[in-house]
């Protein structure tokens, strides 16, 4: 019965999540630019702009240059996550790939790196006051989240051992639309639970930053303003209506 519940409840959390992010991206898409905004110095060309987020997505640039200890600790945990999530490709693939057996000894020591990171940026939000004063719950609870992932995460590999090969067998069973026997180890419902959990709330959370950053116009803009006029939808409609209005008068 339990494997039946987390095989339905990831198969759900996975609709929402790719259907969360593929609805976010089309309404991303779709919303208007109706100003000139890109933050300065800004690129002049398309070249400019492919590279300026390609600096922003990999080395985090605006961050680095705000703040050096929040773009520290911010890297430390998304690095470290990224390294993470490849090596829990493991669990999916048979046989598994020769690059993500080299990376097995460094993703488990990522997972420090990764709560550490958190921890940083926890108490970020609680000590500094022009975070805190900007903060919400959910903020909070979002970092709480990862955390416990990253904790329950540790406390099987090196506190309470799980039967991974039983775990392996029953993602891959879940692949497949078979549904194997999951252990009923406490540790690893939890840090399955929590997945699950994160994995429905990301496309309604701030976590969706990282496909957001590629329709921010201050980002994804160039600075040709005074080459190219800059008109939204609406307002070239609007300057239509306006231009047959007088004309009909004219005539």
């Amino acid at each position: 019965m339990v494997s039946l519940i987390f095989a339905i409840l990831f198969y759900l959390a996975t609709i929402l999540l790719l259907g969360g992010i593929a609805i976010k991206i089309w309404n991303y898409a779709k919303t208007p630019a109706p100003l000139k905004i890109p933050t300065m110095p800004a690129p002049r060309n398309g070249r400019g702009v492919f590279f300026r987020l390609l600096r922003e997505v990999i080395f985090f640039e605006s961050l680095f240059k705000s703040n050096k200890w929040i773009w520290l600790f911010s890297y430390m945990f998304h690095l470290a996550l990224l390294l993470v999530l490849l090596r829990h490709l493991r669990y999916f693939t048979q046989p598994v790939w020769w690059w993500v057996e080299i990376i097995q000894p460094f993703g488990i020591y990522a997972g420090f790196a990764m709560t550490m990171g958190l921890i940083a940026l926890l108490l970020r939000r609680i000590f500094i006051k022009r975070i805190k004063y900007i903060s919400n719950l959910s903020d909070y609870l979002m970092l709480l989240l990862l955390l416990l992932i990253a904790a329950s995460g540790l406390a099987m590999k090196f506190v309470s051992h799980t039967d991974i090969i039983a775990v392996k067998a029953y993602m891959l069973g879940l692949l497949s639309l078979q549904i194997k026997e999951l252990p009923l180890s406490p540790i690893l419902l939890t840090h399955l639970l929590s997945v699950i959990l994160l994995m429905i709330i990301f496309p309604i959370s701030k976590l969706l930053h990282g496909v957001g950053i590629f329709f921010s116009p201050t980002r994804n803009q160039i600075d040709n303003s005074r080459e190219k006029r800059h008109l939204a939808d609406w307002a070239k409609k609007l300057e239509n209506n306006n231009f047959e209005r007088e004309g009909g008068r004219n005539g």
